[in-house]
């Protein structure tokens, strides 16, 4: 078995030992280019790993827990997560690390190591995993160093790479990873450059940043470019951006500092450097027979090339490519402050002024035609939201996602969301419209005469003024489920249910939160600790705005419902004649999610390769618990009023407005899987048993079934007869 192999030493046979990136690097040192030293851990080295440990049985089990094909991106990074946690509390086997340590003794004593990737499939001239792997710089001491080759290893199993590699119609069981270890220059000035440019073939063009590249390829640092002749190498512009910050080699890793004032007003580069870049890049498309996209450095004046792959994007990527939008799924800690607060302090005052506007115009008074442009606007309004909260509101959710990866790092827990405990959620919405109606309940639940009333359908005057407070601060909440817009009279028996249970506690809060947290913090001292508390601070936020942005785009959504509504009221009296037979374009669309005319609901269990008579589903465990109970569909707002207390919640997905719902449930099970989607976030939050993730929940169990759910292991037992 060869589990190292220096870049001097690598054969043209053996890319598929070394992977892309490090043959690419192998190559151009043996033609003389100018690459830092290196060596090669080879993909036998993480096969044996994967073998004599068993994960490679983990990883699979953890894969097959549903159909990949039809994993949505919450659930991959799931199972991304769990996976990695896998390789964090697996260590190397003896024998594989004294030959590891064997064969790079020399190599990592006393150097800054740089940590990559390097699959098999990886910068090719057909693909091209970029930022798609992970890769560690400024690595000391040979324990390190194999720490973070695990990292790299499991890196092949993030969420951006496995839907990379769906996108791809690749398959993920057959996938390897190689690492490269490549001695760290303390570059002063860094930078890439494309032997070609995609949007004018007869350019290249040149990008450089003061300080290390991991500034320009994180997006920390924006960039100085330069567009060239191909042909010539003539400069044919130069932009210059604002600059005012560069990223150095720290103690451990690399920080961001501002950029010293005598560097701001002049470019990284002279002119004769961009001319030898753009000598090199020639160079290489000379040897691979292909433009190249090259990263590169200058120590001093020394120019040095990092890595090199080929330029996919020539005649080769589609529109539907979405590798940026993965990419987009993993953002630095710098860029999801300043995108939280884009949210807090921009979008989401946007969005509420958008729904408040709506919320004023009286639909009644339209006229027909009129009513029928309303319908389109607030269906354009609440498209344009819903992209905003796909290119924004999504992308913030990784601030849980990177406190996660700090706190597995950090603890090693058996549990691998064990994290989300620390992520107590006192500000949701969701909660706070819950616990006002948890205090209407209460005031029922001591109250027989007012209780004895409410259940003749009458309302005593005291109460219908807590009860009209209520509405006024939430009721469009409620309203933007399709069909619920008398929901007045229909919440009165909701709150008389929610009388008689026990009032659930929530699980956000309190003294073992506190510990927890000391618990964490305690792995961190001087600045790494302040660092520490501020992502912990981040993953708070986003995980209150993964549950809050949810219901104010409810609150959008809501004033398309009430118009749809009020079209439906008119047909229902025949006064409606104009309306078109077809909605046009995206309109329609968002009409037909909104009203469920398309939705996916109506799955055929057997069609999709599953026996609606199997006892035991397996699906995703979202919540800790175990509990029995009979079964409730809820499948639109009817199913939501019906619901009794101690029945356990099977759906498609816990929408947002349909959280009231939840203090009353024993369990929750749901088609959609995820940590991250909202019916997970509010189980955890009052510890009750979830199951997310279940292939076709809601045709496999029926109204009426006893179930048990198991939050632990992610399963759910259909107790029947013809089960």
């Amino acid at each position: 078995m060869s589990v190292a192999i220096e870049f001097k030493d690598v054969g043209d046979e053996q890319r598929e030992l070394v992977g892309g990136k490090g043959f690419a690097l192998c190559v151009m040192a043996r033609e003389g280019l100018p690459v830092p030293a290196g060596i090669c851990i080879t993909t036998e080295a993480y096969l044996h790993y994967l073998a004599e440990t068993g994960l490679r049985v983990k990883i699979l089990r953890e894969l097959n827990r549903k159909r990949f094909e039809d994993m949505r991106w919450e659930e991959i990074w799931d199972t991304a997560l769990r996976i990695r946690n896998l390789f964090l509390r697996t260590p190397m086997p003896e024998r594989l690390t004294l030959r590891l340590k064997h064969d790079l003794s020399g190599f990592a004593d006393d150097r800054a190591i740089a940590v990559r990737s390097s699959a098999p499939g990886e910068d090719s001239s057909k693909t091209s995993f970029a930022g798609l792997h992970d890769s560690y710089l400024n690595i000391h001491g040979m324990d390190a160093l194999l720490e973070h080759i695990r990292l790299v290893w499991a890196s092949l199993w993030s969420d951006a790479a496995l839907l990379y590699r769906r996108e791809l119609g690749l398959d993920v069981e057959k996938s390897a990873m190689a690492v490269v270890l490549q001695e760290i220059v303390p570059g002063n000035r860094s930078g890439v450059v494309f032997g070609i440019n995609p949007n004018n073939l007869a350019q290249s063009v040149i990008e450089a940043v003061y300080g290390l590249n991991e500034g320009l390829v994180s997006g920390q640092v924006e960039p100085d470019r330069w567009m060239l002749e191909r042909a010539s190498g003539r400069i044919v512009s130069h932009w210059a951006p604002l600059r005012d910050r560069f990223v150095v080699l720290a103690t451990e890793g690399v920080r961001t500092e501002p950029l010293p004032p005598d560097k701001m007003q002049s470019a990284p580069i002279a002119d004769s450097e961009v001319q030898d870049i753009h000598r090199m890049v020639l160079r290489g498309e000379a040897i691979f027979g292909r433009p190249q996209d090259m990263e590169w450095t200058y120590d001093g004046d020394r120019l040095y090339l990092l890595q090199s792959r080929p330029v996919t994007t020539v005649g080769e990527t589609s529109t539907d490519d979405q590798r940026p939008w993965y990419r987009s799924l993993h953002r630095t800690f710098e860029n999801l402050k300043d995108l939280r607060g884009r949210i807090e302090e921009e979008l989401i005052p946007k969005m509420l002024r958008d729904a408040d506007r709506l919320a004023v115009r009286s639909l009644a008074s339209l006229q027909e035609a009129e009513l029928v442009c309303e319908i389109e606007e607030r269906a354009r309004i609440y498209k344009k939201w819903q992209g905003i909260y796909r290119d924004d509101f999504i992308p913030l959710a990784h601030g849980i996602r990177l406190f996660g990866m700090v706190y597995n790092d950090a603890v090693r827990p058996s549990d691998p969301f064990e994290f989300m405990d620390l992520l107590g959620a006192t500000e949701m919405v969701s909660l706070e419209r819950n616990r006002e109606l948890e205090d209407l309940a209460s005031i029922v639940r001591i109250d027989a005469s007012l209780r004895d009333a409410l259940g003749r359908g009458v309302i005593p005057e005291s109460f219908r003024e807590r009860f009209d407070v209520f509405i006024m601060r939430f009721g469009d909440l409620f309203e933007s489920l399709p069909g619920a817009t008398r929901y007045g009279e229909r919440l009165i028996p909701f709150v008389l249910e929610l009388a008689g249970r026990k009032p659930l506690e929530e699980h956000g809060a309190g003294s073992d939160v506190e510990d927890r947290r000391e618990a964490f913090l305690s792995h961190f001292t001087g600045k790494k600790r302040q660092e520490a508390e501020e992502q912990l601070d981040l993953g708070r936020a986003s995980y209150r705005l993964r549950d809050n942005d949810n219901m104010y785009i409810g609150r959008v959504k809501a004033q398309l419902v009430k118009a749809l509504d009020e079209l439906g009221r008119r047909k229902e009296q025949g006064v409606f004649a104009p309306q078109p037979a077809v909605w046009s374009g995206d309109v329609a669309s968002v009409i037909a999610e909104v009203t469920g005319t398309h939705s996916p609901l109506t799955a055929n269990a057997e069609a999709n390769g599953f026996s609606t008579r199997a006892r035991q589903i397996v699906g995703q465990p979202a919540g800790p618990g175990l509990a029995t109970g009979t079964v409730r569909i809820v499948m639109d707002a009817a199913d939501a009023f019906r619901f009794k207390a101690g029945e356990v919640m099977v759906c498609d997905a816990v929408d947002p407005t349909m959280t009231f719902v939840v203090p009353l449930a024993a369990a929750i099970v749901e088609r959609r899987g995820g940590m991250l989607i909202h019916g997970s976030i509010i189980a955890r939050e009052y510890g009750i048993p979830c199951v997310t993730g279940v292939p076709d929940a809601t045709s496999r169990i029926r109204t009426g079934d006893t179930i048990t759910v198991d939050g632990y292991l992610g399963i759910v037992i259909i107790e029947r007869d013809d089960a």
